[in-house]
């Protein structure tokens, strides 16, 4: 049992190295962007490092069906530690040393941030920062939905960490103990100063032009506002129901027959729909009018916000 054991351990360095350069992306560079966008819109940046009241240990938001996703970064308006505030923006973060990886996060990110979009119509800007070995049909599978995609290449990583004096890459047929020896002298001096220097190499590798465009993009998707929006108030009516052996002439035979219904008294959902300036739909079905009235306070939070940054 004890081969078994140590062939475990050392066949997970390769794996370990990267958990830890994809820890660090997301807690150090990918935060301090983040960071950067929240503080030039008068946004809250929630996170799992941020302690909260409001929330579990998780940053959790559940779409229309009530079903939870967690996502690594919300921008969220009037939110603190102790309130959850209005959603309008959810980003997700991710390293990937090499494309055989790249397909997964291409396909299981976009499936929950989508849902986000059709739920929340203050949540304007859906983003992916990505580093590493992306391929070029991975890439344009996220953008295909809409999703904003900050791409930083696997090259300007590897540098960032050599400028460090760190090495992360290997081959993909390196011998386990090779990867082994690689991870222990990566952990020695992957410290807390190594990692905040790391922030200010990526950054230089990447280009404050570049950055700022990503806050940019950030701020022209938010300030996108409705330019006609839309509300119905939809009923239902009574069943008609056909349950004999020829049920299926008999619906044809109601059909063909200038057929009419029994309606239920009163609205039972309303319907929520706005056309933004950049041309693109919400639509969301609601079960009252207070429901109603609680999503568009939102979408007019986030309105008066946007004219305040002017």
């Amino acid at each position: 049992m004890a081969p078994r054991a140590q062939k475990a351990s050392v066949s997970s360095a390769g794996h370990g190295l990267g958990s830890k350069v994809g820890i660090w992306l997301e807690q150090y560079f990918v935060r301090s962007i983040v960071e950067q966008v929240a503080g030039d819109l008068d946004l809250y940046a929630d996170h799992k490092l941020q302690e909260r009241s409001c929330r579990g240990r998780k940053v959790t938001w559940a779409d229309a069906n009530g079903d939870e996703a967690d996502f690594d970064f919300v921008l969220e308006l009037q939110g603190s530690a102790s309130v959850r505030g209005i959603p309008v923006a959810f980003i997700e973060s991710c390293w990937r040393r090499g494309t055989r990886h790249s397909s997964d996060k291409q396909r299981d990110d976009p499936g929950k941030l989508l849902p986000m979009r059709e739920t929340y119509p203050t949540a304007r800007f859906l983003g992916m920062i990505a580093a590493g070995d992306f391929s070029a049909p991975a890439r344009d599978r996220i953008m295909r939905h809409d999703i904003d995609l900050f791409y930083i290449p696997k090259e300007k990583v590897l540098a960032a960490f050599a400028q460090q004096g760190l090495q992360i890459d290997y081959p993909d047929k390196a011998e386990e103990d090779t990867k082994q020896q690689l991870g222990r002298s990566f952990s020695a001096r992957f410290d807390e100063h190594a990692k905040m220097a790391l922030v200010r190499s990526l950054r230089e590798q990447v280009g404050t032009s570049v950055v700022n465009s990503y806050v940019h993009r950030v701020r022209a998707a938010i300030s996108a506002l409705p330019q006609e929006i839309r509300f119905y108030a939809e009923r239902s009516s009574k069943p008609v129901v056909f349950d004999s052996s020829d049920c299926v002439a008999r619906a044809a035979d109601f059909l063909a027959s200038s057929p009419t219904f029994t309606w239920r008294r009163g609205a039972q959902s309303f319907r929520y729909e706005i056309v933004y300036t950049d041309g693109t739909p919400f639509s969301r079905q609601v079960g009252s009018l207070n429901d109603l009235g609680a999503l568009h306070g939102q979408m007019a939070s986030v309105a008066r916000h946007v004219e305040r940054l002017g």
